[in-house]
């Protein structure tokens, strides 16, 4: 017997698996994980069973994570690939309502994966002008931002200092969508920190009468 033991993975229907493993691309050739493997599943089952078949036909993920967001709940987030983020978009508010019944309640989080490019990158000889500004630290925090609370719109942002020095950015939401979208502030807040290890609040502006 081999010392090595394989990961556990879902028992699904050999040929149904295969279709399904189509729908992520991991670097090196990675093999998913259980959770990604479970992603994809369903993502393909919604893709057969013909609710979202078309939307669904040409979209794949890169990867997943479950982060831990208190109160011992958890959030799943699937990483996209940017030039498909647009597509995922059209069809995002139906997969992750679909999704979020599939795994008993979790939240689900959509954000397309993009790459930092750090201060050094116009000194390298090998790239040519300078570093856009999709790339830096800054502009790819914002865009997560976008991701997290997506089809929310964000109306505005505030930044607060605290007492020890520290900032928190607060975050306002359009109040349109706070019915929907309330009970998702304090994930929001929790996967933002992990993901930049920043802090944020999420809240929506409060009228005046």
């Amino acid at each position: 017997a081999s010392r090595k033991q394989k990961k556990k993975s879902f028992c699904f229907p050999q040929s149904c698996k295969m279709a399904a493993l189509k729908k992520i691309q991991k670097p090196n050739g990675e093999e998913p994980d259980e959770l990604e493997t479970s992603v994809v599943q369903e993502m393909h089952n919604l893709e057969i069973a013909g609710d979202l078949k078309a939307e669904l036909k040409d979209l794949y993920i890169l990867s997943a994570r479950e982060i831990e967001i208190g109160g011992g709940k958890k959030s799943i987030i699937i990483f996209v690939p940017f030039g498909l983020l647009k597509s995922y978009h059209k069809c995002q508010a139906r997969l992750v309502r679909e999704l979020e019944k599939k795994f008993s309640g979790r939240h689900v989080m959509i954000i397309a994966q993009r790459t930092i490019l750090g201060k050094n990158y116009n000194r390298s000889t090998k790239n040519k002008g300078p570093r856009p500004r999709s790339r830096t630290l800054t502009h790819v925090h914002d865009a997560i931002l976008e991701d997290l609370v997506y089809p929310t719109e964000i109306v505005g942002k505030r930044t607060r200092c605290k007492m020890d020095g520290s900032k928190v950015l607060k975050v306002l939401l359009d109040p349109k969508d706070q019915v929907t979208v309330e009970t998702k502030l304090d994930t929001f807040s929790y996967v933002y920190k992990k993901l930049t290890n920043k802090e944020v609040i999420f809240e929506f502006p409060v009228s005046e009468a």
